[in-house]
């Protein structure tokens, strides 16, 4: 590979030639398991190919020059990118492989889990053994509450305020304030709230919302605008709140332990403050929840945690209906073992969605 090629975009390692191909996956592999750079006459020695180290060396400057390689100081080794870890990372999502032993050890975590506990319990499993098979932080979104519905009210509280208050056959009791106009008749909320238990009394809220927006102008005839304004605004209100979310997050420890992070403390102290603070956890549910399977963010493609330089390995998890209510995964430095981790954060997603279901 000469020194003056051109640096198209690649597309995958295939297109790289057999020599620099090997020589990059060595070096990334070296990489992920020190952090640190790795120098021509260390490569040499265990790429399966007979080359010199000054062959090597020019192999890893067209790399470089390629925008897959850097080096952190002169006449040191060097250290992939972030453009060439995501080149490394889509390679090796296709191929990927789950562990026995850590599909083993989900399935035993999860299995000493009281089924009748709360799925919180479960969750909470689930993120500590993500943090102890990454060696890194494990998180979890939990869902939010959405128990199917016994019963619902509206109670006026002031001219522009109403109470919602429903209650769902678990025998949970929720409630909300919502805005309603000031000419707002109490006898329009108690039509609302008498078609709504006429007709949607057993849905969940997310049910509900959904055929109340399918419905709505069935629903103006039926009772009166008003009325189906009401309805569809405490609707609103209470399916696109995530206030009732939660992010679980074990293995925090791991991250203090890292070279990587720690050679930055300001860098680990973000990443830590945006963890405590719990921020962005709807979003960090939307990232994931329009496609299926395994999202992989490395360090400034992060929207989250890019202050942090961090890398998210995550996955969205499934209700009885199907429909995405939680994501899960692991956060740590960009040098996470993406190959063990992306099919175990897979395995542990599917899992979940099977046991919710």
């Amino acid at each position: 590979m000469s020194n003056n090629m051109t640096t198209p975009p690649i597309g995958s390692l295939a297109e790289l030639d057999e020599r620099a191909r090997q020589i990059f996956e060595q070096l990334v592999d070296m990489y992920l398991a020190s952090g640190e750079p790795v120098g021509s006459r260390t490569l040499s020695r265990r790429i399966p190919i007979n080359l010199s180290p000054a062959s090597v060396r020019n192999v890893m400057a067209d790399l470089e020059e390629l925008g897959l390689l850097y080096s952190p100081h002169t006449s040191a080794g060097r250290m992939p990118t972030e453009q060439g870890l995501r080149f490394f990372v889509d390679a090796v999502m296709e191929h990927a492989v789950l562990d026995p032993e850590d599909k083993a050890a989900i399935d035993t975590r999860l299995a000493e889990v009281d089924t009748g506990a709360p799925a919180e319990a479960m969750l909470e499993q689930v993120s500590a053994v993500l943090s102890g098979l990454a060696h890194a932080a494990g998180l979890v979104v939990t869902p939010s509450h959405n128990p199917r519905l016994r019963q619902i009210e509206f109670v006026r509280l002031e001219p522009e305020k109403a109470l919602v208050i429903l209650v769902g056959e678990d025998g949970t009791v929720e409630n909300r304030v919502i805005k309603v106009p000031a000419d707002l008749a109490t006898a329009t909320l108690q039509r609302a709230a008498h078609f709504l238990n006429d007709r949607l009394s057993g849905l969940s809220m997310r049910e509900m919302g959904a055929r109340i927006r399918r419905e709505l102008d069935v629903l103006k005839r039926e009772i009166d605008a008003l009325a189906a304004d009401v309805v569809a605004a405490g609707l609103a209100t209470w399916v696109g709140s995530g206030e009732d979310k939660r992010l679980i997050v074990r293995g925090r420890g791991n991250l203090i332990t890292d070279s990587e992070l720690l050679s930055d403390l300001d860098r680990l102290q973000r990443l830590f403050t945006d963890l405590e603070e719990k921020r962005d956890l709807l979003q960090l549910l939307s990232l994931v929840e329009e496609g299926e399977g395994v999202r992989i963010f490395i360090g400034r493609e992060n929207p989250l945690f890019s202050l942090s330089g961090s890398s998210l390995v995550v996955a969205p998890y499934g209700d009885a209906e199907h429909e995405v209510v939680g994501v899960l995964g692991v956060i740590g430095p960009t040098r996470l073992p993406y190959a063990r981790i992306i099919p175990v954060v897979d395995y542990a997603a599917r899992v979940v969605s099977r046991l919710l279901s």
